[in-house]
């Protein structure tokens, strides 16, 4: 999950698997894979980073596993 702000100003929480596109412009619109639109404040490279950040924390604890095994 990472945390993006609305055009509002509201914070919002998104899960990035559920991420299928982003578009920037002005502003940056996200896709989700159910069709659904968001307009966040963040860019598009800063919404990848937070997505990449997540995803190297979720798979932290697996890489350590794996290097107990060997």
């Amino acid at each position: 999950m990472i945390e993006l702000t609305k055009i509002s100003g509201d914070k919002i929480t998104v899960n990035a698997d559920e991420i299928e596109t982003i578009e920037s412009s002005h502003d940056t619109t996200i896709t989700l894979k159910s069709g659904k639109k968001l307009l966040v404040k963040e860019s598009s490279i800063s919404i990848t980073e937070l997505t990449i950040a997540y995803k190297n924390k979720c798979y932290a604890g697996l890489l350590n596993l794996n290097q107990n095994i060997d």
